[in-house]
């Protein structure tokens, strides 16, 4: 059986349907769906799923509609953009570099944002909001240094990694630097912001990350084409006209845009770049970056996360940011044995 098809619409346009991959897709946010709804009815209060469908369709009573749409709703939803935004940028980073260890975790773009905060918070005892600006900023900083001091003649594969794992060592000697003056208040408050957590997340964090994908993932996904093109080598993308250099700056700057905002919104979330995109491809079996698919595997794995993190040790104990990290890192594992099993390393 044909793994592709081909759809031909009224005016004549052809488009071709990996028809395993749309499937993967549609399974995936079926689950982070399900597991969104799950997750809104847990808590100190739990509502049934069915309960919490009608409240979101209006039909729920005050108290209801009071816990679902102003306190659990929004931090649904940052964990959904936060997941995807994350699975986004480590996609675009590894297709980029070519190498499956290319995620933003490994570049240090993490730890980058989270000296921006730890900034803010040591130096000016900012707000939540000027946090997340700060955060913003680090992780800004930290691509534009990682380009800079990866570019010659161009952005290359295994450059742009050694070049990330040394400005993620420089980052995160600044962020113990930072915590060794903070002094107990601030050291305290900006421990618990570097574990990464949808915590007390609110609105006020849900409207930026959704405005800021609304303008990246459009333009990520237009250029899904080009950067196919660039996975097969810059000679050969060169000859199907691609402006390799034009396309790959665009979408590093989108992918660092895409994980500052996502750490800005809930801290530094840790191996969800890294697996979500390796995980999409092996559900799909398709050659490619696999954007969409990565975005619904990122969303999906860090709503069960925090999902799980609620309900194996009680509500608000256990951050979310612990738990991808330990699956994370045991994925990572994984991956760093089968890579030498196979001796690509």
């Amino acid at each position: 059986m044909k793994n592709t098809r081909t759809l031909r619409t009224p005016g004549g346009l052809s488009v071709r349907l990996d028809v395993r991959a749309f499937t993967v897709v549609v399974l995936l946010l079926a689950a982070a769906l399900a597991a969104s709804v799950v997750l809104i009815g847990t808590g100190d209060f739990p509502i049934p799923a069915g309960d919490v469908l009608r409240t979101l369709l209006g039909g729920g009573n005050p108290g209801q509609e009071f816990i679902v749409t102003e306190l659990r709703l929004p931090r649904v939803l940052v964990g959904l953009l936060v997941g995807a935004s994350l699975g986004l940028g480590g996609a675009l980073f590894q297709s980029i570099s070519r190498n499956p260890l290319g995620s933003p975790d490994v570049l240090g773009l993490g730890q980058g944002s989270t000296a921006g905060a730890l900034v803010v918070i040591v130096l000016f005892s900012g707000s939540a909001t000027q946090v997340a600006l700060g955060a913003l900023a680090g992780g800004l900083a930290t691509g534009l240094a990682i380009h800079l001091l990866a570019w010659k003649r161009g952005v290359h594969g295994y450059r742009l990694v050694l070049v990330g794992i040394g400005v993620c060592a420089v980052a995160t000697a600044v962020d113990g630097y930072l915590l060794t003056k903070a002094d107990l208040v601030d050291a305290a408050r900006a421990v618990v912001w570097m574990t990464g957590s949808l915590n007390g997340r609110d609105w006020d964090q849900v409207w930026p990350l959704l405005a800021l994908c609304a303008v990246l993932v459009p333009l990520v996904l237009g250029q899904g084409r080009g950067l196919r093109m660039t996975e097969m080598g810059d000679d050969v993308a060169y000859a199907l006209g691609v402006r390799v250099e034009r396309v790959r700056l665009l979408l590093m700057v989108s992918a660092v845009l895409l994980t500052a905002g996502a750490t800005a919104a809930a801290g530094p979330v840790g191996f969800v770049a890294l697996t979500a995109p390796q995980l999409a491809r092996r559900l799909t079996r398709s050659p490619g970056p696999n954007l969409v698919a990565s975005m619904a595997m990122g969303a999906t794995l860090l709503i069960v996360a925090d999902w799980a993190s609620q309900r194996v040790f009680g509500a608000d104990q256990l951050p979310v940011g612990v738990v991808t990290g330990v699956l994370g890192g045991l994925y990572l594992l994984w991956l760093l044995v089968t890579e030498r099993r196979a001796g690509r390393i």
